[in-house]
């Protein structure tokens, strides 16, 4: 099929891979994961293939247990910068909490991060969901979810008047007046709200962006009311076509009653896929990671999920529905990866064992196992029936997992006229389609003078 809209792929880099056992398998290079040169050559693979972006998610804590899992993880916007110096195209996204950062220290970062690699900066905004980040920052208990989400929204709004302090023009460089900047267009941010105050005015110009790409990652209905107000970029799971519909349509109606261009939210479902020669390769590929899972690790990741300890369940007994009557459905729901958990149970009455093994793929994202062609048509039939803008491809195992979709996957896609055979710009916000946002100073000056 031939379009002119084109699909957008990030690869959403998990150091040795997605799935829980990636790390014991002799396809994957744990022993790499503290080194800079593995990260620049995926990365550089992934621009090869022209991808939007490479994701890192993080997390201000040790989240997974060390005995079971490769854990551990180098600071991303670091790592990231690391990445800038070895690409040229790629748009470069990282986690970073609105809960556990301070607006200031953040915006500098990013901002930072947007000039290095001269305009391909994404934040991927999460209020952190793990009750341990409390105790790394001296806090008695983890704040609950609105909490959370009123600061994350006086954080944007505090961020984004950071990266507007300086108007595009205030640096004039007028070396015979001896005049640097114009400091009647650099304003404080003067933000004061419930949980945070910043009073700037910002220690750089405006980054080649304006400001990086905001991102969100939350599918329940904090999450979603947050991202149709704030975010660019959406990073959700999904594992049936129609549940990615009811979400997409959900978020980009959300976006227009807020005034906003629904074209300007970029939904990004994630996609696992095991690829073979043949279907029944591809499957045979996945079971040999599944052979290598620790049930007592998968266990422990559940409870995280649905909050409910299974370690007693016999394994190859049935998972009760009953744990997941709370869990809502797609567009309504309090804990959105709780309810995608709800659905496999619902659908496919699995075992504590079979569900153990659906989730150690990708921790509830869809992984899908095929041939390259498959693959494809799966992609293409999300992307042109109205449930995805694209996918966040996260490999169940690096860095062959990521070779394996690039050599056999892209072409079929780039052949159908779904995906770009080369870069139409050099930032982030030209991969995504996405405007340069106005400094609101500037908006707010030119008012001022028309009013006048």
């Amino acid at each position: 099929m031939t379009t002119d809209r084109q699909l957008h792929l990030n690869a959403f880099i998990y150091p040795v891979g997605h799935h829980e056992a990636a790390w014991r398998h002799p396809r994957t290079q744990p022993e790499r994961l503290f080194d800079a040169d593995y990260y620049q050559q995926i990365a550089r693979e992934a621009e090869a293939a022209k991808f939007d972006a490479v994701f890192f998610a993080d997390g201000p804590a040790l989240r997974t247990e060390a005995a079971y899992s490769a854990a551990g993880r180098l600071e991303p916007i670091t790592l990231l910068t690391a990445i800038a110096a070895a690409t040229e195209r790629i748009g470069l996204i990282a986690t970073a909490s609105t809960t556990y950062y301070e607006p200031y220290n953040l915006a500098r970062l990013f901002s930072s991060l947007d000039f290095l690699s001269k305009g391909r900066a994404g934040w991927n905004i999460v209020t952190t969901s793990s009750e341990v980040a409390a105790e790394n920052f001296g806090l008695a208990a983890h704040p609950d979810p609105a909490d959370r989400y009123r600061r994350a929204a006086e954080f944007v709004e505090a961020a984004t008047r950071l990266w507007d302090s300086w108007e595009d023009d205030a640096v004039v460089v007028d070396r015979e007046a001896g005049i640097y900047a114009d400091t009647d267009k650099i304003h404080r941010a003067e933000f004061v709200g419930e949980h945070l105050s910043v009073r700037g005015a910002f220690s750089a110009p405006r980054s080649p962006q304006g400001h990086p790409v905001l991102v969100q990652a939350g599918a329940s209905d904090d999450g979603r009311a947050f991202a149709a107000r704030h975010a660019e970029a959406i990073f959700t799971a999904h594992q049936l076509v129609e549940h990615g519909r009811a979400f997409y349509s959900d978020i980009k109606a959300g976006a227009a009653k807020l005034g906003r261009n629904p074209d300007h939210v970029v939904i990004l479902p994630g996609l696992s896929p095991f690829i073979g020669g043949t279907e029944a390769q591809a499957r045979a590929l996945e079971q040999e990671f599944n052979e290598l899972t620790v049930p007592a690790y998968g266990i422990k990741q559940l409870r995280g999920i649905i909050g409910v300890d299974l370690s007693g369940h016999d394994l190859d007994a049935p998972v009760p529905q009953e744990l997941f009557g709370d869990a809502g459905d797609v567009t309504s729901n309090k804990r959105s990866r709780k309810q995608v958990v709800a659905g496999i149970v619902e659908r496919e009455k699995p075992t504590l064992r079979t569900l153990l093994h659906r989730l150690a793929g990708a921790r509830g994202h869809r992984v899908f196992a095929g041939t390259p062609e498959q693959v494809a048509d799966t992609i293409e039939h999300w992307f042109t029936t109205g449930a995805a803008d694209g996918f966040n491809i996260m490999p169940p195992y690096y860095p062959g997992g990521l070779t394996d979709f690039v050599e056999t996957v892209v072409p079929i896609l780039q052949r159908g006229g779904l995906f770009r055979t080369e870069y139409s710009g050099t930032t982030l916000r030209d991969h995504f389609g996405l405007p340069r946002p106005a400094s609101r100073f500037t908006a707010e000056a030119d008012a001022a003078q028309y009013a006048s």
